[in-house]
């Protein structure tokens, strides 16, 4: 038997505007991202926010303690909910991540939040590489504009090229309505 939880990865203010690293497309993502957390509240499924603290004092953002660490006032998690502190891209690296999935009986997962060229690709092939079934949303991720070898490339093309590649071989990836409308 199958049982669905949210993971929200680092949806936290240092990626928001005022912050020290803000993400194209964020405010629209932590929109959609509410809309699944309120449907998960409702529906009575698990829910884990995952968060990331860098351990050095010279980290460019997400400095432990910091108001940018902090996650972002609409998705702050409720008493029930569940999460996760790391240190690492991926998010079951050094943490009890796959504890927790394991404990509640997970078998499904819905992934939304932030970088979708980072933490998102990571934790998605990570699960799938577990064994757990996934969703991402694409329209509750977020990125940034990347540059390589002189080459700009915009947060558009990589998000797209990043959701290209986890719907191939790591994810189901549908838009937050479809997947609201089917759950």
């Amino acid at each position: 038997m199958s049982k669905t939880a949210l993971l929200i990865i680092d949806m936290q203010n240092d990626y928001f505007p005022a912050g020290k690293y803000p993400l194209s497309g964020i405010e629209a993502a932590a929109n959609n991202a509410h809309k699944v957390l309120v449907h998960f509240r409702e529906n009575q499924q698990p829910i884990i926010h995952v968060r990331h603290e860098f351990t050095s004092p010279e980290a460019p953002f997400f400095i432990a303690g910091s108001e940018g660490s902090r996650i972002y006032h609409s998705l702050q998690p409720k008493e029930g909910e569940f999460d996760i502190l790391k240190h690492e891209v991926n998010s079951f690296k050094e943490t009890d991540l796959q504890a927790l999935l394991d404990q509640e009986q997970i078998t499904d997962l819905v992934i939304v939040g932030a970088m979708s060229h980072m933490c998102i690709d990571a934790v998605a092939r990570a699960a799938a590489d577990l064994g757990y079934n996934n969703t991402v949303l694409h329209d509750a991720c977020a990125t940034l504009d990347l540059e390589f070898n002189g080459t700009h490339v915009p947060a558009k093309q990589v998000h797209a090229a990043q959701m290209a590649a986890l719907a191939f071989a790591y994810a189901e990836v549908i838009d937050t309505e479809t997947f609201t409308a089917n759950a």
